[in-house]
């Protein structure tokens, strides 16, 4: 989905204020998209959601990316962890393509990962998490992201 007026304004809703319910609007467009760039991979798959840090999570009370994983076909693996809780939304492009990888992964997976996010911005936060992935022995990541800012 492209990332315009409507979708920034929903997200903002659904992200920083709280309003869990709006993220099942997404379930239909995401199931859709998962099947048709993920079908022959599915079975063989995990799912990991990007995680937010334990602040990020307790001022939200939920993970949206989680959310998100939740609406697939597949249960996700909660196999990394976000040590930094600085905040991406308030990085300018090259802070966040320069950015230190704050992940690591907290369980080896040695199958292929899909990860689930919101946004794909920069890429960086799918970067990030991949090289810790692969570094522990995830022969493949791909991505699958709501949105592209």
């Amino acid at each position: 989905m492209g990332y315009n007026d409507f979708m920034k304004d929903v997200i903002t809703k659904w992200k920083y204020r709280g309003d869990y319910e709006l993220g099942n609007m997404f379930a239909d467009v995401f199931r859709d998209a998962f099947e048709k760039q993920y079908s022959n991979l599915k079975k063989d798959c995990l799912i990991v959601p990007v995680p937010l840090s334990s602040q990020r999570l307790k001022e939200r009370a939920f993970n949206q990316a989680e959310m998100l994983a939740r609406l697939l076909p597949v249960e996700p693996v909660l196999a990394v962890e976000r040590l930094s809780g600085e905040k991406q939304s308030k990085k300018s492009r090259r802070e966040r393509i320069l950015s230190k990888n704050p992940f690591i992964v907290t369980e080896p997976i040695n199958k292929p990962v899909i990860l689930v996010d919101d946004i794909y911005t920069t890429g960086t936060t799918l970067r990030h998490i991949a090289r810790q992935l692969k570094t522990n022995g995830c022969p493949s990541v791909y991505g699958l992201t709501l949105a592209r800012g």
